[in-house]
């Protein structure tokens, strides 16, 4: 299993591991702080840099889902290295934080709304949730509470519960239709303190100040219960 340095200390911008394998699927680390693609949040992308200087540029991190294998994806063409390697690890810091700071932005406005979650998606510059909502909620309000909870800085701080206190404490799991992955004795949560607590894997800001300008872009019906609503960076 890969270690997940990303998980403990989302700011590792860099780091060394040793090639466990390579093949048509990608690159497998015995450590990373390449997040891989999960809970609405895209892959990290950067590069490893072997000793000799040569790098390999990653487009794209994922698991394997029948494996679990932590696989980077090279860029087409890119040169590989060969199992038994040492590399450096830089992701690409920039789009990470951007990531970061959105993804973190979301858990603040599952704050602010009260429903559940049906949907969700991150991107660099935006990020949407679904909730189940049968009537369309105020938008001026959600963005004046989204830019009161950033304003007060509030810290993030990580926690761990295992499988079964999780499922005693239903009411941590936003989530209507996907499930916090289970079965490993304990589940990740994210606390902002005095605004929100779920479990999530995600990468996420210390505090919420670093979260930065955002407006509330659009809201949409996307069925008979079902509000979309869009956030983007200012």
């Amino acid at each position: 299993m890969t270690i997940e340095l990303f998980r403990e200390d989302s700011y590792l911008k860099e780091c060394e591991a040793n090639v466990v394998s390579v093949d048509e699927r990608g690159i497998c680390l015995d450590r990373t702080i390449f997040y891989p693609m999960g809970g609405g949040q895209p892959g990290d992308s950067g590069t490893l840099i072997g000793f000799d200087g040569t790098e390999t540029p990653i487009a794209d991190t994922f698991k394997d889902r029948e494996t679990g294998d932590h696989l980077h994806v090279p860029s087409e063409g890119a040169p590989l290295p060969a199992a038994g390697d040492k590399v450096t690890l830089r992701i690409d810091w920039d789009r990470r934080y951007r990531l970061m700071r959105m993804h973190s932005c979301m858990h603040l406005l599952c704050a602010v709304v009260p429903a559940g979650v049906t949907g969700g998606s991150v991107r660099e510059d935006s990020a949407r949730l679904d909730f189940d909502l049968p009537d369309p909620p105020d938008k001026l309000q959600i963005e004046e509470d989204l830019k009161r909870l950033i304003a007060e800085n509030h810290t993030m701080r990580l926690e761990w519960i295992t499988d079964d206190d999780l499922e005693q404490q239903p009411e941590l799991v936003r989530t209507m239709s996907v499930k916090p992955p289970t079965g490993a004795g304990r589940v990740r949560l994210v606390r902002f303190e005095g605004v929100d607590l779920q479990p999530c894997g995600g990468t996420h800001v210390a505090a919420t100040g670093e979260i930065g300008r955002v407006r509330v872009r659009k809201i949409e019906k996307k069925g008979k219960k079902n509000r979309r609503i869009t956030v983007e960076f200012v």
